[in-house]
């Protein structure tokens, strides 16, 4: 083989870009206590689905630090505080949009943190990511109301923590329904 040949083949593969990319992401689901009980903050994404604030570690930050950072940027949330880790989701996927890595196979792993915002908190979407909405669900539709579903684990933890492994109580009768004495 000529060795032009061979140096373009060379040339070829040191240009090609790797089979698969690994990404880390750090990100918040974020709560308020309200008086009509705890709601959860979700974000409409820039594929209008509904999910939770993350993003990509700077250099030399920390997962905790991320996470904190990308949720008060994308949520408009100044007084956050970390309550604990809740999982780390494991996704894979084909992107299809960000020109760096467009066609690749990516390989996330997203850290996810709970995180406590004050009761008057409304947030204000970051319209430069492409975040369109913040709402704030009440606890109980917090599953139904995420559009992925590999965040569900992490989010059953989340309904978990808030119920101590509690049920439910019963509601009590009601005065019409108790027998008279």
């Amino acid at each position: 083989m000529s060795s032009a040949v061979e140096d373009n083949r060379k040339t070829r593969s040191a240009r090609k870009q790797p089979r698969v990319r690994v990404e880390i992401s750090a990100g918040g689901i974020v709560f308020k206590r309200t008086p009509k009980g705890v709601r959860l903050a979700f974000i409409m994404d820039p594929y209008g689905k509904w999910t939770f604030a993350k993003g990509h570690p700077e250099v030399g930050e920390t997962i905790v630090d991320a996470a904190l950072r990308e949720t008060r940027e994308e949520m408009g949330l100044g007084r956050l505080k970390i309550i604990k880790p809740v999982g780390k989701i494991d996704i894979w996927f084909r992107d299809r949009y960000r020109p760096e890595t467009k066609g690749m196979l990516v390989h996330k792993h997203v850290h996810y943190f709970l995180m406590e915002a004050p009761a008057h908190a409304k947030g204000r979407p970051q319209f430069k990511e492409k975040i369109r909405k913040i709402i704030w669900v009440p606890l109980r539709r917090a599953l139904d109301t995420s559009s992925y579903k590999d965040v569900r684990p992490v989010l059953e933890r989340v309904t978990a923590h808030f119920s101590n492994g509690r049920r439910p109580a019963a509601k009590p009768p009601s005065p019409e329904a108790t027998p008279a004495g």
